[in-house]
C-alpha cells in the first residue's frame, strides 16, 4: 500500500493561540508573538499532530489522501487506513498496461465508520484487479476543517505534546517515548492499523 497526503492543514486552522496560552500556564512562556515565534509554534503543532495521527489512525484536521494498492484486501470489503472518512472522491483501476479508468460510483459505496471505514461493493464483490494493475482511492478524512471540530481529548493531547517539543528544543538530551498524559488521552482512539492490501504480488 502507498498512502500519499495530498493536502496539509491550513496554518490558520492550527491552535497557535491555544498553545501560547498552554505554554504560559505550564512553563512561564513569555516570548513575544512575532513571526518567528509563530512559525516555530506552528512547526511544533504540525509535528505533534502528525505523531498523534500516526498513533491513532485518526485524522484531526480534514484533508485529502490518495491510496494505491495492488489488490483488494478482500473483494467483499476494502478497509481504509484512516478515519473518519468524510468522502471518497474517486476509485480508479489500472488495467496493467497503464490505462486507468474510474470505477462507476454505482459499483461501490462508502461505509463511514469512525473506527474502520470500508469500501463495499453494491453488487456481490469488488471488481477483479488485473495482473500488474492497481487500484487508487482518493478520499477526504478528518474531524473537520477547524480546530474546534477536533475531540477535546485529542486536542489536549496535541497541545501537551507540542509543549513537550517546545520545551525540548535545542536540547542534546531528548526524552524518549510518549508522555504518559498524552498516551492516556489518546488511548481510547487507538486501534490496530489496517493494511490496505494482503501483500505485494510478485511482478512477472
Amino acid at each position: 500500500m502507498m498512502l500519499i497526503e495530498e493536502t496539509a492543514p491550513a496554518a490558520e486552522a492550527l491552535p497557535v493561540a491555544a498553545l501560547r496560552e498552554h505554554l504560559r500556564l505550564g512553563s512561564g512562556f513569555n516570548d513575544p508573538e512575532d513571526g518567528a515565534e509563530t512559525a516555530a509554534l506552528t512547526g511544533f503543532l504540525r509535528a505533534a499532530i502528525a505523531t498523534i495521527e500516526a498513533r491513532t489512525g485518526k485524522v484531526l484536521l480534514q484533508r485529502r489522501f490518495r491510496m494505491r494498492i495492488d489488490e483488494w484486501r478482500d473483494r467483499l470489503a476494502q478497509p481504509l487506513p484512516l478515519a473518519p472518512v468524510t468522502a471518497v472522491e474517486a476509485i480508479r483501476m489500472d488495467d496493467g498496461d497503464g490505462l486507468a479508468t474510474d470505477l462507476p460510483a454505482e459499483a461501490w459505496r462508502l461505509v463511514p465508520d469512525s473506527q474502520r471505514p470500508l469500501i463495499l461493493p453494491t453488487g456481490v464483490i469488488l471488481p477483479n484487479v488485473p495482473r500488474r494493475g492497481w487500484v487508487e482511492i482518493v478520499f477526504s478524512a478528518g474531524f473537520g476543517t477547524q480546530w474546534q471540530a477536533v475531540p477535546d481529548d485529542l486536542a489536549q493531547a496535541v497541545l501537551m505534546l507540542a509543549a513537550r517539543y517546545y520545551e525540548d528544543r535545542g536540547s542534546d538530551s531528548h526524552r524518549g517515548g510518549m508522555p504518559f498524559g498524552v498516551s492516556a488521552l489518546i488511548e481510547r482512539w487507538r486501534q490496530v492499523r489496517v493494511l490496505g492490501g494482503r501483500g505485494q504480488r510478485e511482478v512477472r
